[in-house]
C-alpha cells in the first residue's frame, strides 16, 4: 500500500482549479453588506477565503498556476458571443489561458473581472465540475500517476442544479480528481453537508452510489478567527485518502517509485 508522499515524491502533479460564485445572491458588490463587496482597502469575504484557503492549496501546486473560472454571472458581450449568463467562464477572460500565476494573480484577476460582471444567477456548479472531469479523463489514459485533479469552489449556498451536481460528483468519483467546496457567509450550507457525504453514500439521481467520497465542504466562517493550520487541516483534511484510493483502486503505483525507493534506501 503506497502512502501519499510516495505518489507525490514519485512525481504526481497536484492541478488545482478554483470556481467562484457570481450569483446575485451574494448581494451587489457596491453595497457594503455584499459578500463581493468592492472596497477600496479591506478584502471582502470571498477574497479573505480565497488568500486564506488559496495559499494552502498553493503549496501542493507544483506549478502554481491556477485555472480559474466563474459562474452564475451575466458576462460582457464582448467575451463569450451570445452567452448572457455563463457557469464556466475564465475570470481572466482568456477561454485560451485561464490560468493565474499564484494566488495574488488570482487575486488581480478577481479584482479586475468583478466591475465587468452582472451577479445573477442560477447556482450551476455542475458545469465547472463537468469541465475539470474532462481533463481528469483524460489523465486516465496515461495509466499513470502523473496527474490528480482538485477543484476548489467558492460559494454562499443554496445550489439549484443539485441533481446535475450529483451526477457530475458520481461520474467524476471514477476520475483522478477531487472537490473542496468552501462556504462564504453565512447561508444555509446543507445542501453542501449532503454533497460531502460523510453522513452517508452520495448518490446520482438514477441511485447509482459514488465509488469514493470526493467532496470536502469546508464552511469558511468557522475559521475565521482559527490559525492557518487549523483551516489547512480542515481543507486538506480527506485529499491525501483520497489520492491515494484513487490510485490504489486502479492499481496503479506511484510513477518514478523505483528511484525514489532507492533514495529512501540509500538516505541516512
Amino acid at each position: 500500500m503506497h502512502s501519499f508522499l510516495d505518489y507525490i515524491m514519485g512525481g504526481c502533479q497536484i492541478q488545482f482549479t478554483v470556481a467562484i460564485d457570481f450569483t446575485a445572491s451574494n448581494g451587489d458588490p457596491r453595497n457594503s453588506c455584499s459578500l463581493h463587496y468592492i472596497h477600496p482597502y479591506q478584502p471582502n469575504e470571498y477574497l479573505k477565503a480565497l488568500v486564506a484557503v488559496g495559499e494552502i492549496c498553493q503549496d501542493y501546486d507544483s506549478d502554481k498556476m491556477f485555472p480559474v473560472y466563474g459562474f452564475g454571472a451575466r458576462i460582457p458581450p464582448d467575451y463569450k458571443v451570445g452567452v448572457q449568463v455563463s457557469h464556466d467562464f475564465a475570470i481572466n477572460f482568456n477561454e485560451d489561458n485561464p490560468e493565474c500565476a499564484g494566488i495574488q494573480g488570482v487575486v488581480e484577476a478577481y479584482q479586475n473581472c468583478l466591475p465587468k460582471l452582472q451577479l445573477y444567477g442560477p447556482t450551476n456548479i455542475a458545469p465547472i465540475i463537468q469541465k475539470v472531469a474532462k481533463s481528469a479523463s483524460e489523465e486516465i489514459n496515461t495509466k499513470e500517476a502523473s496527474q490528480y485533479f482538485i477543484l476548489l469552489i467558492l460559494t454562499d449556498g443554496v445550489i439549484t442544479d443539485m441533481a446535475d451536481t450529483r451526477e457530475a460528483i458520481v461520474h467524476a468519483s471514477h476520475l483522478p480528481m477531487s472537490v473542496i467546496i468552501v462556504g462564504v457567509g453565512n447561508a444555509d450550507f446543507s445542501d453542501m453537508q449532503m454533497l460531502d457525504g460523510d453522513d452517508g453514500i452520495l448518490r446520482s439521481p438514477k441511485g447509482e452510489p459514488v465509488l469514493r467520497d470526493i467532496v470536502q465542504f469546508v464552511p469558511f466562517r468557522n475559521f475565521k478567527h482559527a490559525s492557518p493550520a487549523a483551516l489547512a487541516k480542515s481543507v486538506l483534511a480527506e485529499v491525501p485518502n483520497q489520492v491515494v484510493d484513487y490510485y490504489n483502486g486502479k492499481a496503479i503505483k506511484p510513477k518514478c517509485m523505483s528511484e525514489y525507493e532507492s533514495s529512501r534506501t540509500l538516505a541516512p
